[in-house]
């Protein structure tokens, strides 16, 4: 009843209700869109090109963030991927890019050019994916009859197109969600092409363990178990912060009387994992490397290459996963160390008339953060890579289905973690500033304060 009443809440705040129905809107047209084959492509042969992907691997990987568009032939095969590759270029760039930092450090202005940037590196990446992914069709299975009017250069300039302008199309989507509806448009897309597998991987895992005699419902019921203690696991992460006290110069008020005044006592919040799903995107990017080293035609027939293709094709493998831990642990100092920029906190905490209790402000207090964020960066670092490869953990010692078991860690659930709880955290702000209280609460109205 509490839960109902917190929804009727939520649906009396006319803004909140409109953003809440456009984003609703605008995520049905781009799930209507995942479905849309290209224009020369037979749907009917795609069948078995889409059951390559069910289980699991380096394909149904790329497949589920494009949820199921990649397997379908669709116009929004690239999904919205390209963008963030582009985000990710530039982020990185703007710490060698003088001008890049510039941009930086103008505001609204410069931040409406470095997106413009990135739509533009958006675009670029695109053009190189599409041609790579229509040239592909064949060698990941789909027949010659599918091709209705061959594979030529109209074939494939017009597909080109066609994809770069969904990718174009899905990312105004995203930005629209952004500015007009609610959440983070992009991570909210990325999402729903997640979620949109789980129905799916759940019935094929429903269908193993009941219908083939496989452990029955005792085995569901304890992988669902598993699965909620993964994700409160996963809520852990993302919202554990190690708060840093921080102190305000006192003032002098002048009246009648003299008194002191006290600044407030506040905090720094830094995070466990300040880097995000980021280290385990960098990560999966280098582990395609080793395989295709391994197939390249100066390797594939020696042993080296047969032990590169064995072992790094496969997602749930043992030395997969120990390296892409690895990378992960790596990659989680790399990013924080460019993203968490120290010197400049213990500046403006400078400026501001704040220190840290016992520390000089300055150079020593950015050498305490720095020193701080070391030290909860790797067991941070650790607990991402754990829940990163569990996925791994779930097929060899529990026998879970591999579609299934890629929601049992990884970029998937961090991802659809960290966007569901930015989500709540933005309609939560609209419910208290109408005067209710919280989602999370018991939805009551609250007395307004003369």
């Amino acid at each position: 009843m509490k839960f109902i009443e917190t929804l009727k809440n939520v649906w009396k705040i006319e803004e909140l209700r409109n953003r809440i129905l456009l984003t609703l809107g605008l995520l049905l047209v781009y799930r209507f869109g995942a479905q849309v084959v290209l224009p020369g492509i037979d749907a009917g042969q795609l069948s078995g090109f889409a059951g390559s992907f069910e289980d699991g691997g380096l394909g149904g990987l790329l497949n589920a963030f494009t949820g199921g568009a990649f397997a379908n032939a669709s116009v929004f095969a690239l999904g919205i991927m390209p963008y963030i590759s582009a985000s990710i270029v530039v982020q990185l760039m703007q710490i060698a890019v003088p001008y890049l930092q510039k941009l930086q450090k103008e505001g609204e202005s410069g931040r409406k050019k470095i997106n413009q940037i990135t739509r533009w590196l958006t675009i670029g990446i695109c053009l190189v994916q599409a041609p790579s992914y229509l040239a592909g069709l064949p060698l990941m299975g789909v027949p010659a009859e599918a091709f209705l009017l061959g594979q030529d250069f109209m074939f494939f300039f017009s597909s080109t197109i066609i994809l770069v302008t969904g990718c174009v199309f899905a990312m105004w989507l995203g930005e629209k969600i952004t500015d007009k509806g609610i959440g983070n448009g992009i991570s909210i897309l990325i999402m729903v092409g997640i979620i949109a597998n789980l129905p799916q991987a759940f019935a094929q895992e429903f269908a193993s363990r009941v219908l083939q005699s496989n452990g029955g419902l005792i085995m569901i019921l304890i992988e669902l178990v598993i699965w909620f203690v993964i994700i409160l696991a996963s809520v852990m992460l993302v919202m554990a912060v190690r708060k840093i006290p921080v102190q305000y110069a006192r003032r002098t008020a002048s009246g009648d009387y003299e008194k002191n005044i006290f600044g407030a006592r506040q905090f720094i919040p830094l995070k466990l994992n300040a880097s995000g799903v980021m280290p385990i995107i960098f990560a999966q990017a280098i582990m395609f490397v080793p395989s295709l080293i391994g197939r390249a035609s100066f390797m594939k027939d020696s042993s080296a290459g047969q032990w590169l293709q064995v072992n790094f094709s496969d997602i749930f493998g043992v030395w997969y996963n120990i390296v892409f831990a690895l990378l992960i642990i790596i990659f989680t100092y790399f990013y924080t160390a460019i993203t968490v920029p120290t010197n400049k906190m213990a500046d403006d905490l400078k400026r501001s008339g704040g220190f840290i209790p016992g520390i000089k402000p300055g150079t020593d207090t950015a050498e305490l953060l720095d020193r701080i964020m070391s030290q909860i960066t790797l067991p941070g670092s650790v607990f991402l890579a754990i829940i990163a490869i569990f996925p791994a953990f779930a097929v060899k010692l529990f026998g879970i289905q591999q579609g299934w078991a890629l929601f049992y860690g990884g970029t998937s659930l961090l991802i659809m973690v960290g966007v569901a709880i930015d989500t709540m955290q933005q309609i939560n702000s609209y419910l208290l500033n109408r005067h209710y209280d919280g989602l999370m609460k018991s939805g009551k109205n609250r007395k307004q304060v003369a």
